[in-house]
């Protein structure tokens, strides 16, 4: 069992959870993820690791409420247990080479972006963070990407939070000034990674993006994450979750993605339903 050591939340659908894995801990790596059952009859799913303490033994876990399994985690409290948490999957972030990065982040997908950060800045790279998000009630993880990075632009659709824009006009605005970088990592919803890797295109940078697909056994057997990059067919759980941007199939992806929204909100009421019951 997987001991919940710290809760807490972030906004009003997300929330940081610090897990008791030491196992998991000791060879996780940013980019990768773990897959988790909250309970013994819940699913599967797949959850970034935000951050690891090997000493502590500690992996932490930041989620956004969408459907069933992310509203049964917000109820679970510190002492409480996960049923699985296994990992760690995927491949982690390359960081080889690269002497100066813009990753771009937006809403949840911060969550991902900001253990790539800190790791381009341990290891000495020039580190320019743009994070986006709707407004400033729902923004993440902002002491912890100013810790990490040289230059930190702060973008939202409504002005609240930083500048007004979307973080592709940040970008493009970075570019145009004269910054040169050896790599872009954009991590947020498809469209955005989709755009920024549209405007990168046009200047030749080289851009990664972390894809996460529908996953359930995280092992490139089940085929459920399986993506089109560069007109082959990839797997999210075993090829990724980073992929050159250049070369991914977005509309696709989006199209995937969106057959199982009707199941994630009809899961997603059931559980709250439970829980009304209970209360």
């Amino acid at each position: 069992m997987y001991e919940i050591l710290e809760k807490r939340v972030l906004n009003p659908t997300v929330f940081l959870m610090k897990i008791d894995a030491p196992a998991v801990a000791k060879k996780a790596l940013p980019g990768q993820f773990v897959i988790l059952r909250a309970h013994k009859e819940g699913e599967r799913i797949p959850l970034t690791v935000a951050d690891y303490d090997r000493k502590n033994g500690s992996v932490t876990i930041i989620f956004q409420v969408v459907g069933g399994t992310t509203e049964y985690l917000s109820h679970m409290e510190v002492g409480q247990s996960l049923s699985d948490f296994v990992g760690p999957l995927g491949k982690p972030t390359e960081t080889d080479g690269v002497r100066k990065i813009a990753v771009v982040g937006g809403g949840v997908g911060c969550a991902i972006a900001y253990p790539a950060a800190k790791k381009f800045f341990e290891e000495g790279a020039e580190v320019h963070v743009i994070a986006g998000f709707r407004n400033s009630d729902l923004v993440i993880l902002e002491d912890e990407f100013a810790a990490v990075s040289q230059k930190f632009v702060r973008m939202s659709d409504d002005g609240s939070w930083g500048q007004k824009g979307l973080v592709t006009d940040a970008l493009r605005a970075l570019i145009e000034a004269g910054e040169q970088y050896d790599r872009v990592l954009a991590i947020g919803p498809l469209p955005m990674m989709k755009f920024v890797s549209l405007l990168t295109k046009e200047y030749g940078i080289p851009t990664v993006v972390s894809m996460n697909p529908i996953m359930i056994d995280g092992t490139g057997m089940c085929g459920g994450c399986r993506l089109s990059v560069g007109g082959k067919t990839r797997f999210a759980c075993v090829d990724g979750p980073e992929f050159d941007g250049h070369l991914v199939d977005f509309d696709e992806a989006m199209a995937r993605g969106a057959i199982y929204r009707p199941f994630e909100r009809a899961e997603h009421e059931r559980v709250c339903n439970l829980f009304r019951e209970v209360k």
